[in-house]
Order: structure tokens, then C-alpha cells, then sequence
């Protein structure tokens, strides 16, 4: 498949004439052919008004289309076979391997959503049939259900080019709901996006659906991704990135005339936090899979652990000494771009040069091209007064909390942010403790876990892949697993309508035999 540098609009492929843009080699930093043209304003136009004009002829679709386009794009991404993985490795510098794993992982949810749609589980069907004859007052007849938002804004993440980017969660969810997407690549991967968004205009051709169901757009500068969370036929957005950028098109989003939601994953440093009886029996074992962890991908996960909290003594000394020690093996590695690697760095000299912090270890160095691994200590009374010590860097830096007993702990653990993650690392004797943290973890974080990390993200329905801020800008909802789809979508409710105008899900036969509460009860 030839990557022709056009932004596809609909069933068309456009050359845009707003400037240009190439991605580069992450590992050598070198411009990429063949250039990209960047979308005018009357570009986005086009696809937000071709977006709209589908909306109701698609949310109207029987499930199983649905479903099966679902399934379409999940077929057509694997038929692009070695080309995308082989440009995918050239322009995040990611190995084969981990790229592989990620194009499964797209493929896996588009299958999943598909599952979710043919359930019907998400639609939420609720009836209360009307109580003619209850006194003091008779009840109405009320249905509800769910429905699709509306066209989505989908902007793709940096870190993952395929399982959070021009098919990935966020545009398999929207598809799923029923809402047509406008998606937005990510600059670091050009090639790779349109690859990718090829394959979802070819599924929309396949499936027959309404052309503006699927757009895929470049932008040179930030106007045009402002302009597209601004537009008044854009419904919702969701967006990985970092918290700076996240907030300011949340922003937009809120000041709109009539806002819209808008799913931002931001910013997260994962605490792990070290139960006294975990340490003394395993200290050196957790230091070896916890380097492993914070190294993985050179620490470009949202997921990645950030901070680690322990109270101190010999066995938090003994972690100490192993995790510095297998840091200092660890091999610089490529990060996805430039400027991510700038900014890692500047974020590891400035924790560096903090008055508060300790310097534990340094990876070993690497070329112009890459990142250093880093790890850092200071004391629990010292992070509670520096807020800036929570801030995110994105990489393979961690730092260490030390704190004089359990009770600075737990003030550790108030002072902290929303996370995607919390780790707890415990045996027997520590779930006592555990017990009395997890109420507090549970207002902390979306996701907790025992006696591990939160790098792997698994793809399933109980998967909760968010948390309170400013991890997300909604706590209240997941951009993994089937519960991502409720972003896109609102209820409403049916009262007194005549069955033979209720939708066919609501109506009193309930041919389509979708699961539905009848006065609270399946």
C-alpha cells in the first residue's frame, strides 16, 4: 500500500494545502518521506459536515452491521501486513515485537467492541410500563435507552501509533456507539496513521456505510485541532497525550457555546507503594522487576511507575541498593520522538538539580538519539512540600519517597494526585495494612493492584484504564475496555410513546431479544 501523504475525507483522499509536515526517524531523527499535507479550514470543514450528515443514517444501522464493520477494520489493518509494523518501528523506534503485540491489541478491541455491540448490553434498556390504576397517582409508561452522541473528535497518542491512535480505543469505542469519527493523527506518525486509516475507509466501502463515518486529517500547527474540538457538529472528544495539551482542548471544549465531553488521558506517575513485610522478604526481587517495568518501552507508558513510597529501614535500603544497581545496567534507549526526548531530559536535570532530591543512578549513556534511564530519592516531608515532585516525566525516571513511619506514609498518600494506578506490593502479613489503604486508594485511582505493575493494561470488559485527576479530565469512565463506550453516548427516556413508535429495542415484544430491566429486574 503506497503512503501518498494525503488526509482521506470522507470516501476521498485529499492533498492538503495548509503547509506540510514529514514524521522523522526516532532513531536518527532524520525526515521521513513522503510529506503530508496539512488540512485547511475548509478542509475540516468538509469532514465535520460529512460526519454529521452520516450520524443518523449510521446510529440507525442494525447492531450487527455494526458489529460486522467493527470486525472489517479489524480484518483490513492485519491485510496491511509487514509495510505497517516495518513503518510503525521507523517512526516511534519501537521494537517489532512490542509492535506486533500492539497491532493484536487494536485488532483485539475492535473485536471486543464488536462483542459489546452484538450484546446489546450498552444500549441500557430500562422499562417501567405505565400503572393505570396506582393511587394516589398512576405511574406513565417509561422506556429508556441509550444513544450515540454524536460525530467524535479523535486525536492520536504519541506512545501507542496503533492501540490508542487512528483505530485504536477511542475511535473503536466511538464506532461502537454509533457515532462517525473525525480523527486527528499524531504527528510523530504520519505513514503509520494513514496506513491505518486506509484500512478504515476501506471497511467503510465493504460495509456499505455513509462516507463520513471515518475521516483522518493532519493538522501542521495546533489551529486546525482546535478548530476541530470547536466545531459545532463535533459531539465529543477523546485524546492521550500530555496534561498540557489535554487541558487546553478540554478548555476549548467547555467554552464552546454549548460544550461537549471530552475524555482527556493526561498525566499519571503510577505510585507503588512498599508494605513493610513485602520489602523485608523480597526487597531485591521487587528492585529487579520494578527496573524491568520503569525501563520497559524506555518508560514511555502512561502507566508507568513514577514514584514509589516506602517506609524506611534495612529492607528499603536493601531495595535501594538492587534497584540502583540494575538501573546502572540498563541500556539508553530510543524515544518515540525529538521532543519527547527534550523534554524527558529537561524533566530528569530539573528533579536532578532539586534541593530536596538525591541522585540514586543513571543508565548507562546512549547516542544524541536517546534517553537515559534515571532514579531518584527524597524524603516524604520534602515531596509533601514540593508539589512539583509529582509532576509527570515521561520516561524511564522513577523517584523514592522514604518515610519515618506509617503515618508520613499515609500523608504521602493523601498528597497525592489522581492516577491511573496505584501498586501495592505486600505479603500476608501486610494485608492488614493493605485493608486500611485501599478505602483511601480507591478515591486515588482508577486502576489498584497487588504485587505488580501497572505497565500492562489488559484489554476486557472490567478493565479500567482511567482515574481522577489529572490522570483523566472524567474520572468517572475508562479509555479501555467495554465500558469506553459509555462516553459516547446519553440516555433518554421514552414516556407514553406509542409502541409502534418506540424503538424496536423498547418496544413491548422486544424482538431483537436485547437484555432489558422491567421494573429494576431482568
Amino acid at each position: 500500500m503506497t503512503i501518498s501523504g494525503e488526509m482521506l475525507i470522507g470516501a476521498a483522499t485529499v492533498r492538503g494545502l495548509a503547509g506540510e509536515l514529514r514524521s522523522v526517524s526516532a532513531a536518527t531523527h532524520a525526515p521521513l518521506d513522503p510529506s503530508f499535507g496539512g488540512a485547511s479550514a475548509s478542509d475540516l470543514d468538509r469532514a465535520c459536515r460529512l460526519a454529521a450528515d452520516a450520524f443518523q443514517d449510521y446510529r440507525a444501522r442494525p447492531l450487527e452491521d455494526r458489529a460486522r464493520f467493527l470486525e472489517a477494520i479489524a480484518d483490513a489493518i492485519l491485510d496491511i501486513g509487514d509495510e505497517l509494523i516495518e513503518r510503525c518501528m521507523v517512526e516511534s523506534g519501537l521494537p517489532i515485537g512490542r509492535l506486533q503485540g500492539e497491532r493484536g491489541r487494536t485488532v483485539g478491541q475492535l473485536r471486543l467492541f464488536a462483542g459489546v455491540v452484538r450484546d446489546g448490553g450498552f444500549l441500557g434498556l430500562r422499562a417501567d410500563p405505565a400503572l393505570p390504576d396506582r393511587t394516589p397517582a398512576p405511574r406513565s409508561d417509561l422506556r429508556l435507552r441509550n444513544i450515540p452522541l454524536g460525530p467524535v473528535a479523535v486525536f492520536g497518542a504519541s506512545n501507542f501509533p496503533l492501540a490508542f491512535s487512528v483505530a485504536g480505543g477511542d475511535t473503536a469505542s466511538a464506532l461502537a456507539a454509533g457515532c462517525p469519527v473525525v480523527a486527528k493523527a499524531h504527528p510523530a506518525h504520519l505513514g503509520t496513521s494513514e496506513l491505518v486509516g486506509r484500512a478504515v475507509q476501506l471497511a467503510v466501502r465493504q460495509c456499505g456505510m455513509p462516507e463520513g463515518v471515518f475521516s483522518l486529517i493532519y493538522d501542521t500547527g495546533f489551529e486546525i485541532s482546535q478548530a476541530l474540538v470547536a466545531d459545532p457538529r463535533i459531539r465529543a472528544g477523546g485524546f492521550t497525550g500530555s496534561r498540557r495539551g489535554g487541558l487546553a482542548l478540554l478548555a476549548i471544549a467547555q467554552k464552546r457555546p454549548e460544550p461537549i465531553p471530552f475524555y482527556a488521558e493526561m498525566s499519571s506517575i503510577n505510585p507503588v507503594i512498599l508494605l513493610p513485610g513485602a520489602l523485608e522478604d523480597n526487597a531485591e526481587e521487587i528492585a529487579r522487576t520494578f527496573v524491568a517495568s520503569l525501563t520497559l518501552g524506555a518508560g514511555q507508558f502512561c502507566t508507568n511507575p513514577g514514584l514509589l513510597i516506602a517506609v524506611e529501614g534495612d529492607a528499603l535500603d536493601r531495595f535501594t541498593t538492587a534497584a540502583a544497581a540494575e538501573l546502572g545496567k540498563m541500556p539508553a534507549a530510543t524515544m518515540l520522538t525529538p521532543g519527547i526526548l527534550d523534554a524527558y531530559r529537561t524533566g530528569v536535570d530539573a528533579i536532578a538539580g532539586h534541593r530536596s532530591v538525591e541522585t540514586l543512578a543513571s543508565g548507562r549513556e546512549g547516542s544524541a538519539c536517546e534517553g537515559r534511564a534515571a532514579l531518584f530519592s527524597t524524603r516524604a516531608e520534602d515531596f509533601i512540600l514540593n508539589h512539583d515532585l509529582q509532576d509527570e516525566i515521561f520516561g524511564a525516571a522513577s523517584l523514592i519517597v522514604r518515610c519515618r513511619d506509617r503515618a508520613e506514609m499515609l500523608r504521602v498518600i493523601d498528597a497525592l494526585e489522581g492516577q491511573l494506578t496505584i501498586a501495592i506490593h505486600m505479603t500476608a502479613a501486610d494485608h492488614d495494612e493493605a485493608r486500611e489503604l485501599l478505602p483511601v486508594l480507591e478515591l486515588k485511582a482508577g486502576r489498584i493492584l497487588a504485587n505488580g505493575f501497572g505497565t500492562g493494561v489488559e484489554v476486557a470488559h472490567a478493565m479500567v484504564h482511567g482515574g481522577p485527576f489529572p490522570s483523566t479530565s472524567d474520572g468517572r469512565s475508562t479509555s479501555v475496555g467495554g465500558l469506553a463506550i459509555g462516553r459516547f453516548l446519553r440516555p433518554v427516556c421514552y414516556q407514553d410513546i406509542p409502541d409502534m413508535l418506540l424503538p424496536a429495542e423498547l418496544a413491548a415484544e422486544n424482538s431483537l431479544g436485547l437484555p432489558i430491566l422491567v421494573e429494576g429486574r431482568r
